[in-house]
C-alpha cells in the first residue's frame, strides 16, 4: 500500500508569532490609565478632547509595552527554558527565532520615538529615560530581590507621559505624577502576587524575587499594602482634579476589585493568579477609566 502523504501543518507567520509573544492584548491594561491622563489634561488645558494627540499616545503606549516585553522574552529566555510555567514561550520552543524578536524589539521602539517626536519636543527628550526602565527590569531579578520596584517604576511612566503629550510641560504635572505613582504601585504589587507561583523554581535556578527570598505570605501581605497605597493615592487624585461623585463610584468598583483580588489568592492556594490578574486588573483600569471619562464629560464637560 503505498504511503499517504501527510499534510504540512500550517504554522502561523512571523508577524502573528511576535505578537503572540509579546500578548500584545494585554496592552488594553495600560491604556485607560494613559486616557485618564490625557483627558485630565486635555479638560484643565481647554476642555476639549484632542483626538491626534490620544492616537499617538496609544501608538506611543503600544510601542513601549511592545519594545519591553519583546525585550523581557529575550533577555529571559534561559531563564524560562528553566521553569516549567514558561517553558512554552515562543522563544524558547522556537517559534519565535532570536531575529524576529530583535527585529520586532527595534521597530517597536523605532515607533515609539517616533510617537513622542510627533507629540512636541519635551516627549522626544524625555523618551530615553522612559526606556531605561523597561530594559533594567529583565535584569532586575538577576540582582535584587525587589525587581518589583523596577516594573513599578517603569509602569509609572505610562500616566505621567500622557499628561506630557497634553501639556508639553512639566509645569502643573502633579496630578499625573500621583496617578503615575498608583499605576506603579498597583502593577507592582500585583507582580509580587504573580510571582508567588514561580518562587520555588525561582530559588532553584538562582532567580531573584520577593517570593523566592521572603516567602509567599510575606509577598502577598507586602501586595497588600501596596494596593492599600494604590487606593490612597487614587483617592488623592481625584480629590486633586475636581473629579465628582461618578469617579467616586467608579473608586468603589475599584475596591471590590482589590478585595476580590487579594481574597482568592492565598499562600496555600495559587490557583486563582491568572484570573486575579485577567478579570481583578483589566476591571480596574477599565472601570476607573469609564467612569472618570463620565465625570469629565457630564460635570466638567469635557468636549469632543
Amino acid at each position: 500500500m503505498a504511503a499517504v502523504a501527510e499534510a504540512p501543518v500550517a504554522r502561523p507567520g512571523k508577524v502573528k508569532s511576535f505578537l503572540k509573544l509579546v500578548t500584545i492584548e494585554h496592552s488594553v491594561f495600560a491604556l485607560p490609565f494613559a486616557y485618564l491622563s490625557a483627558l485630565t489634561a486635555m479638560q484643565v488645558h481647554g476642555g476639549r478632547v484632542r483626538w491626534v494627540d490620544l492616537l499617538l499616545i496609544t501608538v506611543a503606549m503600544v510601542g513601549a509595552r511592545t519594545f519591553a516585553m519583546a525585550a523581557n522574552r529575550i533577555l529571559d529566555r534561559r531563564i524560562d527554558a528553566r521553569n516549567p510555567r514558561t517553558a512554552n514561550r515562543e522563544l524558547v520552543t522556537g517559534a519565535v527565532s532570536l531575529r524576529t524578536a530583535w527585529t520586532g524589539a527595534a521597530v517597536a521602539v523605532v515607533v515609539f520615538l517616533a510617537a513622542a517626536a510627533l507629540l512636541n519636543p519635551l516627549c522626544l527628550a524625555l523618551a530615553p529615560l522612559a526606556v531605561i526602565p523597561l530594559v533594567v527590569y529583565p535584569y532586575g531579578k538577576r540582582f535584587t530581590n525587589w525587581p518589583h520596584a523596577i516594573l513599578a517604576v517603569a509602569q509609572a511612566v505610562g500616566p505621567v507621559g500622557a499628561w506630557l503629550a497634553v501639556t508639553g510641560t512639566l509645569a502643573g504635572s502633579g496630578p499625573a505624577w500621583l496617578l503615575g505613582a498608583a499605576v506603579g504601585l498597583w502593577i507592582g504589587g500585583f507582580d509580587l502576587i504573580y510571582a508567588c507561583q514561580d518562587a520555588d523554581v525561582d530559588r532553584t535556578i538562582g532567580v531573584h524575587s520577593v517570593p523566592a527570598r521572603y516567602g509567599l505570605r510575606f509577598a502577598l501581605h507586602a501586595s497588600t499594602v501596596a494596593h492599600v497605597v494604590t487606593f490612597a493615592l487614587f483617592i488623592w487624585f481625584g480629590a486633586l482634579v475636581g473629579f465628582g461623585w461618578l469617579w467616586w463610584i467608579g473608586l468603589a468598583f475599584t475596591a471590590l476589585a482589590f478585595g476580590y483580588q487579594h481574597l482568592v489568592v492565598s499562600p496555600t492556594d495559587l490557583s486563582k493568579v491568572n484570573r486575579a490578574f485577567f478579570t481583578a486588573n483589566g476591571f480596574v483600569g477599565i472601570a476607573l477609566f469609564v467612569f472618570a471619562l463620565l465625570d469629565l464629560v457630564v460635570r466638567l464637560g469635557l468636549r469632543a
